[in-house]
């Protein structure tokens, strides 16, 4: 199979749901315009808000959604799979979607996917996150089928699940997506990391879009969108928390080559697990 053209758009989302459409459709159009076939965004890319009261203020459902809207115009009007990454979305039960859209060259959507593992964590220097305050989880992985390749959806924080992508792996996807917006703090340590550490473990492609820099709600991202291949070379990087967007070409044997070369997937054993000379927790925790 010959190979395809995809792009990641970087962007610095703020909180008017609007102008972060119109950067949208301007770096969409910018990463057709390079012959990208594929295009991806990256997480909220709706909008990134801290402030409960005004999020749910801002919140459309699916059918009337600003990001989604436009998406689907744009796949049409250029012929190509356009990926949001991810936008806040109203759901029916008044709970919070954080929901990754595709839509097909012809404007159909091919499916949703909403995030499932939720960042909730206490990091250093007093930065902390709760997503499952304002988020529902997602309960199933997402794989689709383009022309060119089957693509796993994923958002995030998933990122830090490798179970996920080697079931998406062991159903066939050959690209693996995980459209960020990462923290500054934990992306300068772990991003390229576990990036091609994904990609390495699955023998697959890994394209992620981020967001980058300071926010108009105070937080801070990392940038550097990324394209690793199969054998966890990073193929193309936006070295910079900026908004713009990088392109790469992905062959899609590279994938059948890698796990030929190193079959693990095959190679997957079943096992239980045994803790020897167990020692009782108030001792582990007086040592």
């Amino acid at each position: 199979m010959a190979s395809f053209r995809v792009a990641a758009v970087q962007m610095r989302s703020g909180t008017d749901t609007a102008r972060n459409a119109a950067d949208f459709e301007a770096l969409v159009r910018e990463a057709a315009a390079k012959g990208a076939r594929y295009v991806q965004s990256p997480e909220m890319t709706g909008g990134l808000q801290r402030d409960r009261k005004a999020l749910f203020a801002s919140l459309r459902p699916q059918s009337t959604d600003l990001i989604a809207g436009a998406a689907e115009k744009l796949s049409r009007e250029l012929g190509i799979h356009v990926h949001v990454g991810s936008t806040a979305i109203a759901r029916e039960d008044g709970k919070i979607a954080n929901r990754a859209f595709l839509f097909d060259p012809a404007g159909n959507l091919v499916t949703t996917y909403d995030k499932i593992h939720m960042f909730d964590v206490d990091l250093d220097n007093g930065e902390s996150w709760r997503e499952s305050a304002t988020y529902e989880p997602g309960r199933e992985t997402v794989i689709a089928d383009l022309p060119e390749a089957r693509l796993g959806l994923a958002v995030c924080y998933d990122l830090r699940f490798p179970q996920l992508f080697r079931a998406q792996a062991m159903a066939g996807a050959e690209v693996l997506t995980t459209p960020a917006a990462f923290t500054r703090q934990t992306g300068e340590a772990h991003w390229h990391i576990l990036l091609r550490a994904r990609a390495i473990e699955n023998g697959a492609w890994v394209v992620s879009a981020a967001q980058g820099g300071r926010h108009e709600d105070g937080r801070e991202t990392f940038g550097h969108s990324m394209i690793v291949d199969p054998w966890g070379r990073i193929v193309a990087e936006a070295d910079h928390d900026e908004p713009g967007v990088i392109v790469a070409d992905i062959d899609v044997a590279a994938s059948a080559a890698a796990r030929a070369k190193i079959p693990n997937l095959k190679n997957a054993r079943e096992f239980t697990v045994r803790i020897a000379g167990a020692v009782p927790a108030e001792r582990r925790k007086a040592s």
